[in-house]
């Protein structure tokens, strides 16, 4: 198997993560619902395009520069996956608190065209404080500092990510009237999903942070 392909249990909690990531109501999905109801799905399709390509944009500098610190300061490498553990358990605490939220935005009076709302899509992404902090502590975690193909793993956990998360995000967009009346109006499906991002992201803290204890 080539260097740059993570083993499969590392591929498959990966995926679980992105799952629950992909599902969870924010920014990136209350956008392409608002455009997939306010203008047709090909709008929906193209803010999720845009989203796509934003992650494969973090994917980019988070790899190469991840990679530039496991070789010049392994101790801030460590640092930085002990951070990315209490920021999951951060993230866990806000999902069950807080909650998301999910902002169906209203039509504007002058509709976009598809290059704009591809435009917004990559501009509420890479714009999004949240999935820049996300990203930089999160993939870590998937990576050991000793490891000669961190830099490759890193990018195959970025396309994985793509990968799972476009049929995720075709689905969302065609089922967004449905989804919107069900956000708005059930309360427990919101929660359900709150609840679920919270135990997945709390179970992989808790495994990095006793990971680090034993070494």
């Amino acid at each position: 198997m080539p260097g740059f392909v993570p083993d499969l249990p590392v591929i498959l909690a990966f995926a679980l993560a992105t799952v629950v990531l992909a599902i969870t109501p924010g920014p990136d999905m209350a956008l392409q619902l608002s455009r997939a109801i306010n203008y047709g799905r090909a709008h929906g399709l193209a803010c999720m395009a845009g989203a796509m390509a934003g992650i494969m944009v973090h994917t980019t500098l988070v790899a190469l520069g991840i990679s530039v610190l496991i070789i010049a300061a392994p101790p801030l490498f460590l640092g930085l996956k002990i951070v990315g553990a209490l920021y999951l358990l951060w993230l866990a605490y806000q999902a069950v608190v807080h909650g998301g939220g999910l902002r169906i935005a209203e039509a504007a009076k002058r509709q976009p065209t598809l290059g704009q709302s591809f435009a917004t899509g990559i501009g509420i992404n890479l714009l999004n404080p949240k999935v820049v902090l996300f990203f930089v502590t999160f993939l870590p975690q998937f990576v050991d500092a000793h490891d000669p193909s961190a830099t490759g793993k890193l990018f195959f956990l970025g396309a994985e990510f793509v990968l799972l998360s476009i049929p995720l995000g075709v689905a969302t967009v065609f089922a967004a009237d449905w989804l919107a009346a069900a956000f708005r109006h059930s309360k427990w499906v919101e929660r359900a999903l709150n609840w679920s991002f919270a135990a997945i992201f709390t179970t992989f803290a808790v495994t990095i942070l006793t990971a680090q204890a034993r070494h």
